[in-house]
């Protein structure tokens, strides 16, 4: 395992990297958990565990380095997706994206902050 991604590796939530072929190069250990019926998804091209409209929206980012958060619901368990463009030192073009999946608590305190 790359050494720059130990730090993620025990994280408590998901971390999936894919490249701007939007093929999967990176699970940790929990990623690898939440996808485990679908066996390794390293190498793994999005487009084909996506439906279109989220297909449209990998593109979508990978081609304006837009991020994207949303949240879900799943085997009643409820999550906050984020997802956002990493880039190559020097480059401004995205060389992929990064989501990190986070399992929320029923009630998540909210603070306003000045």
């Amino acid at each position: 395992m790359n050494k720059i991604f130990d730090w993620a590796e025990k994280v408590s939530f998901a971390v999936t990297i894919c490249d701007e072929n939007a093929d999967v190069v990176y699970m940790n250990a929990k990623s690898r958990s939440t996808f485990a019926s679908h066996g390794s998804m390293i190498g793994k091209n999005l487009k084909e565990c996506h439906p279109q409209h989220a297909w449209e929206k990998i593109q979508h980012m990978l081609a304006t380095g837009e991020s994207n958060t949303y949240t879900i619901t799943k085997n009643g368990i409820k999550k906050i997706i984020h997802q956002s463009p990493w880039y190559k030192e020097g480059s401004d073009k995205p060389a992929g994206l990064v989501e990190i999946s986070i399992i929320l608590p029923e009630a998540v305190p909210h603070y306003d902050r000045k």
